[in-house]
């Protein structure tokens, strides 16, 4: 199975921590951020882990290597300054992640998810309404109480609004038809998901675990200190 990091954002809202350091590289409980995921990666039977970066990129390969020491093979895509946005980002590596599903995950979220795929993955795209994505939803956060999408009683993503929403976790599984239509160049992933939605093509978990956007110093404080005083650097 493969895998994609995504590693090249600027981490502006972590700023002045990221004007030295990239955001995957920044340290909780003695490890960077990306680290954990790594090794969780690692648990789950991931056996190549793509990882794409540009802000401060170059200490990522510096820090990571092969990735032989995490019991995985890491290869990089490098993207031009400013990057190239998620679906950009995904689009330009897609060479690197071959012809089967594969998953994303943020390089800046700390997430207990055990990352197994799901039953519905994306597979048999030539169905009319196969999933060309399936993505982990979770309780919506203090800073983004208005959620991203609604999963629906048949387990597809919507975009309905009302109480029921969620926030999209930063972690999916994809297929690469899904990105392969898509020329060249910076581009969201909002966009590219939506439209899949509006197919019914995208089914949907809600994680109920222990999941956190590390995107401000302070949110990086408190998982440091969480992971200092419990067991869950046993992750």
């Amino acid at each position: 199975m493969r895998a994609m990091i995504l590693a090249a954002g600027r981490g502006e809202r972590m700023r002045p921590l990221t004007d030295e350091c990239p955001k995957p590289l920044l340290e909780a409980g003695g490890k960077p951020l990306i680290v954990w995921t790594l090794e969780r990666l690692a648990r789950a039977g991931f056996g190549e882990v793509i990882i794409n970066t540009a802000h401060l990129g170059e200490q990522i390969p510096r820090r990571l290597g092969d990735g032989s020491a995490f019991g995985l093979k890491i290869r990089y895509s490098p993207e031009p300054a400013g990057a190239l946005e998620t679906a950009g980002g995904i689009r330009q590596a897609l060479p690197l992640l071959g012809p089967e599903a594969f998953l994303v995950i943020n390089g800046d979220i700390w997430c207990d998810h055990p990352l197994v795929p799901p039953s519905r993955l994306p597979g048999a795209i030539e169905e009319h309404d196969a999933p060309l994505a399936h993505l982990v939803l979770v309780d919506n956060p203090p800073q983004h109480p208005d959620g991203d999408f609604a999963l629906g009683a048949d387990g597809r993503v919507t975009t309905d609004t009302g109480p029921g929403r969620l926030t999209f976790s930063g972690i999916g599984w994809y297929h690469p038809a899904l990105f392969a239509s898509l020329e060249p160049g910076c581009r969201p992933l909002g966009p590219v998901l939506r439209e899949a939605i509006a197919q019914h093509r995208v089914s949907g978990e809600h994680y109920t675990g222990d999941w956190r956007d590390i995107g401000t110093p302070q949110r990086l404080a408190a998982l440091d200190r969480d992971l200092a005083t419990t067991d869950q650097g046993l992750m």
